[in-house]
């Protein structure tokens, strides 16, 4: 086990002055929120262009985070580094981009320097410091305190708390402000598309449903037989089928308490144990309203069909 010089409570009482440090921090604050929230919310909200957020260091770094969120939850936005910005990179930014400019101190140099050509883009300027005096502050439309009264470094010296604060107050502008936006779960979805979130709100049954080798049994196949044609076709059912219409379905679950019951699996046809009103979903379904009825029914598979007697395929919960 690694050997430290200060004992195991010690650095757990450090790890956990962290964490009473900058839960403070964003406590005071909150208490503390003003108009100037609700000013800035108006700008994003009224924004024809993008938010582009700028920032140099560990800002930088934090402000490349609150872009994405910003972009992740409907507000068309992205992180511009202040110093490419001062050699031609400005040429990305429209007049009808808002700025979203981070310092702590407010005087960040390469920061400052490409104030003067937003100003003459006409560009509103919402910046997030620690200086509520600096130059940085006096040339912006909304200013975003994000002082604290120490880091958490041994040192007071990087940033940490504040970085944090600046995390949180960028956070709450990119996830309030889609409440004006009416922004839904299918929203997100559609920006989200490689997330189990977009997968379930944006495949469709059909897409995702197994439509080869269905364990198929006749209405007057034995139970031992259905038992041997769900194994061999590794799925937790059986459909019980007259000719191409399906008249019922058997599931492991039902073979299970079947086989509790003490009855003789021999002597039984699959006809004496199907449900004959299971539950099945349409192909053209979204893959969420199938994961809904499974959980609600607390079923691992689901029939997908129109109408519940011609069988499109099945599909299984979580595959």
């Amino acid at each position: 086990m690694t050997q430290f010089s200060l004992s195991n409570e010690q650095l757990l009482t450090e790890i956990r002055t962290v964490f009473d440090v900058q839960s403070t921090a964003i406590a005071a604050h909150s208490k503390a929120l003003g108009d100037e929230y609700l000013q800035a919310l108006a700008l994003i909200k009224n924004c024809t262009g993008r938010v582009v957020v700028c920032g140099m260091g560990k800002s930088g770094h934090i402000g490349k985070k609150i872009s994405a969120s910003l972009a992740s939850l409907g507000t068309p936005s992205f992180s511009l580094h202040p110093g490419e910005a001062f050699h031609g990179d400005l040429g990305m930014v429209t007049p009808d981009d808002l700025m979203l400019l981070i310092s702590y101190s407010g005087e960040t140099d390469e920061l400052l320097k490409i104030i003067p050509s937003l100003q003459a883009f006409g560009n509103k300027i919402i910046s997030i410091t620690g200086g509520i005096e600096s130059s940085l502050a006096k040339n912006s439309d909304v200013v975003l305190d994000a002082s604290v009264e120490k880091e958490t470094c041994p040192n007071n010296l990087a940033p940490t708390t504040s970085t944090t604060l600046t995390l949180v107050i960028g956070d709450a502008l990119a996830s309030v402000s889609t409440l004006e936006k009416g922004f839904t779960p299918m929203d997100f979805a559609r920006f989200h598309p490689g997330g189990s979130l977009g997968r379930r709100l944006l495949t469709f049954v059909k897409n995702e449903m197994r439509s080869e080798n269905l364990p198929f049994v006749e209405i007057g196949t034995s139970l031992t037989d259905a038992l041997l044609v769900m194994t061999e076709t590794r799925t937790g059912l059986a459909l019980v089928m007259k000719g191409k219409q399906l008249q019922g379905v058997i599931s492991d679950g039902d073979l299970r308490r079947f086989l509790l019951s003490g009855k003789n699996i021999n002597e039984s046809l699959a006809s004496e144990l199907m449900n004959e009103n299971p539950c099945f979903v349409s192909p053209n379904a979204r893959l969420s309203e199938a994961e809904e009825i499974m959980r609600e029914k607390h079923i691992k598979w689901l029939i997908v069909s129109e109408d519940g007697k011609n069988i499109d395929g099945i599909i299984e919960w979580g595959q």
